[in-house]
């Protein structure tokens, strides 16, 4: 299955803002120049790197019929947690006091042995802690709210290398042998997934070139980017009643 045209468009434009607005950080990063500067506060002010994925999922519901006030992207988007008193998501769907959707967007590019596992611990701390809280009736009007997880990885030669693993005592799952960061993060978002504790995921690879062109690859078809779209508006229409 594929995107649409216009959706495919917008997705590539997406990967574009996100390799241009690095680009711009990094050079405003580079560039001491007294307040301008401000530790890359500037840079940061001036736009988030996954803002075009964020937007483009935004778009998308209101073209299936959701009302656009009822989609929160850049401000009230607090949920309360079990572990925690609050997180921020960076997509929210709520109608009519009913939690319909939350969203996260990352990314990973370069420091693969460290941020691996940094990504994986916030993927499965931030599902375990949404849904305990649902579980005790933090979001008491509504029903089974959808979790999406969407994730761009660079695509270099070190994140399509096979990794080593170390097993001092106990041996890893044959699933993780001579795999690549590109693999693990396959293996880890499949399982979020198979395991519910997201209704979807998709794992994007694109590198810096991509900056000209907005390409991408989808290394796995259940984590493609139009399976999570079809999966959410799924939920959408059928929790609101809207139909298209």
């Amino acid at each position: 299955m594929s995107l649409t045209p216009v959706w495919e468009k917008r997705l590539r434009a997406a990967v574009k803002h996100f390799w241009g607005t690095r680009g711009n950080q990094a050079s405003r990063q580079g560039t001491k120049s007294g307040s301008r500067d401000a530790g890359n506060r500037t840079a940061v002010t001036g736009g988030k790197q996954l803002d075009g994925f964020v937007e483009l999922v935004r778009d998308f519901l209101v073209d299936c019929g959701i009302d656009q006030a009822t989609i929160f992207c850049n401000h009230a988007v607090e949920l309360p947690g079990w572990f925690r008193a609050e997180k921020k998501w960076d997509l929210l769907v709520v109608v009519k006091g009913q939690l319909i959707a939350a969203m996260e967007f990352k990314s990973q590019v370069g420091s693969f042995d460290n941020n691996f596992n940094n990504r994986t611990e916030e993927s499965l701390g931030s599902a375990t802690d949404i849904w305990t809280a649902y579980r005790e009736g933090a979001f008491s009007l509504s029903q089974r709210p959808w979790l999406g997880y969407v994730m761009l990885l660079e695509e270099i030669a070190r994140s399509l290398s096979p990794v080593g693993v170390r097993e001092p005592h106990f041996p890893v799952f044959p699933e993780f042998r001579d795999t690549s960061y590109a693999k693990r993060y396959e293996i880890l978002m499949t399982k979020l997934v198979r395991e519910r504790l997201y209704d979807s995921a998709a794992l994007l690879l694109s590198s810096q070139a991509s900056a000209k062109d907005g390409s991408y690859r989808e290394p796995s078809a259940e984590l493609g980017f139009e399976s999570l779209l079809t999966s959410l508006k799924a939920r959408a229409m059928a929790i609101t009643g809207v139909s298209n």
